[in-house]
């Protein structure tokens, strides 16, 4: 134990180098990390640390509270060169900018995302995010995806990056379960959907729009669900894109659901048993 605990590191010094990648850092500077090959993300807390490991990703160092330590130890077993930097919360607040309500954060490397056509070739259920902006209802979304159901999550240029830190969290990790990439325009991205035997079904409120239980009564095969951006819904592209238009019938004068909920309530209804 005592040579295990040799890579742990009190912290002395706020200006160390090394803590570089905790010390206010937004998500598009981590995406751009030096030293890193494909960015960074932040993995908060040991259940999602332990998600992200198990997911093959590769960490560069954990930031821990005194009370974590051990668990910190224990999760990154077979990482032994990974620094664990340790301190109050009161310094690591002023380090981060944020309290570590979860005792500790880790600096991941990013993946390669996997390539799409791949990712389509075994799925029957696929969620696709236009322009989902909030990274709050991207990892609300791919909480629903890992518990409900669907085989992988494909996101457009000007979506929220799922690894963002918020999206990371709010989704408890999935993200890092997930199979997921971003994709091309919706002339590339309709042709690779069609090419796969994939039925593309957008939410929307629009003419011709059928409710998602008539649609789920007889359901095609393999079915891509399309979900727009907040307030804006989906693009005239993605609409014109669609093989069928669906609606989640509202009462009391309401016109839509969050994304997030929508997102849940669809893949519940479409749901393969099993």
């Amino acid at each position: 134990m005592t040579a295990t605990r040799d890579r742990v590191v009190p912290i002395t010094d706020l200006g160390d180098p090394r803590l570089a990648d905790y010390a206010h850092q937004t998500d598009v500077a981590l995406r751009k990390a030096r030293g890193s090959e494909h960015g960074l993300y932040l993995a908060e807390s040991v259940l999602v640390l332990r998600r992200a490991l198990a997911a093959g990703h590769v960490p560069r160092s954990v930031l821990a509270l005194g009370n974590t330590v051990d668990e910190a130890l224990d999760a990154l077993a077979d990482h032994p060169d990974v620094p664990i930097f340790v301190g109050p919360g009161e310094l690591l607040a002023e380090l981060t900018g944020y309290i570590l309500h979860r005792g500790l954060i880790a600096a991941m490397n990013r993946p390669v995302l996997p390539d799409a056509a791949a990712l389509l070739a075994g799925a029957r259920r696929v969620v696709v995010l236009e322009n989902v902006a909030d990274p709050t209802n991207v990892g609300a979304i791919f909480r629903s995806v890992g518990s409900i159901g669907a085989d992988a999550v494909l996101v457009t240029p000007r979506c929220s990056d799922p690894f963002y830190r918020r999206a990371i969290r709010v989704s408890m990790g999935t993200v890092l379960q997930v199979p997921w990439t971003r994709v091309g325009d919706w002339d590339e991205l309709s042709r690779m959907l069609s090419g796969a035997g994939f039925h593309t079904a957008a939410l929307a409120l629009a003419p011709g729009a059928i409710p998602l239980a008539e649609f789920a009564a007889a359901p095609p095969e393999r079915v891509a669900m399309v979900l727009g951006a907040e307030g804006d819904g989906l693009t005239p592209e993605a609409i014109a894109a669609a093989d069928t238009v669906v609606t989640i019938p509202m009462r009391h004068g309401i016109d839509s659901l969050n994304v997030a909920a929508a997102s849940a309530v669809a893949m519940w209804a479409l749901a393969l048993p099993g």
